[in-house]
């Protein structure tokens, strides 16, 4: 099978002011993609796309990033440069002896500096995890949708890896917080063949139910716990 190329949109008041953010948090350069912000990603590292939106954020997101260090040193570099340019520090309960730090960025999106020596993520790059709510089944589901494999099921908690390595895709397991509005944070694919329509009806046959045609010609459709996600055009 195909692996399919995967980029996480997130809603944004001010698109091009936070994907400067991301963009300086993470190295990268910023590309326009049809009107949007767009930060490339490659084979191993998930690309990050910034869509403007006026919607508001309620609670917690549905996903969010946890970045990686290789020391103390680093993992704290990281967290002063993200606070410098515009971060904030979160407290979501963490105790204190967990050793990452959670922060949100200008909008309010909750990620994570993860400590060093973090076993799961080592080799995965900076961005080496996006941790989503969600179900075993939903990560079973995006496994066969996207081509890659499992690489933790346990205790109905999943995690999927491109067959190249490098970021993590993961979902906690219940118990599933109540989706009430639309993710402002979701996935984005490209067909591999570039045929969409062909692209649609597979992720049908998989469990996913077609919602919308959405702008520039994507089309959304829902995963099986309801989060919505586009398919793009040619």
């Amino acid at each position: 099978m195909l692996s399919r190329t995967l980029t996480v949109t997130f809603d944004a008041h001010d698109p091009a002011r936070l994907a400067r953010f991301w963009a300086d948090v993470l190295g990268r350069e910023i590309a326009d993609d049809a009107g949007a912000a767009l930060l490339p990603g490659d084979d191993t590292q998930l690309s990050l796309r910034f869509v403007p939106s006026s919607a508001e954020k309620v609670g917690p997101n549905h996903m969010h990033l946890h970045l990686t260090s290789a020391s103390s040193a680093d993992q704290q570099h990281t967290v002063a440069t993200a606070l410098g340019l515009g971060a904030s520090h979160l407290d979501v309960g963490q105790r204190p002896e967990e050793g990452h730090v959670v922060l949100a960025d200008p909008e309010g999106n909750e990620f994570c500096v993860i400590e060093p020596g973090n076993a799961f993520l080592a080799g995965c790059g900076l961005l080496g995890e996006l941790a989503c709510d969600g179900t075993r089944e939903v990560g079973l589901f995006w496994a066969e949708a996207l081509g890659w494999p499992l690489v933790w099921d346990q205790d109905q908690e999943t995690a999927i890896q491109s067959p190249h390595g490098g970021t993590k895709v993961a979902w906690g397991g219940p118990p599933v917080a109540p989706k009430e509005v639309r993710n402002r944070q979701r996935f984005d694919l490209a067909p591999a063949g570039g045929d969409q329509q062909a692209e649609i009806d597979r992720l049908v046959s998989l469990g996913a139910t077609r919602l919308d045609v959405g702008e520039n010609g994507a089309v959304v459709l829902a995963d099986p716990d309801g989060n919505e996600f586009c398919v793009r055009g040619n």
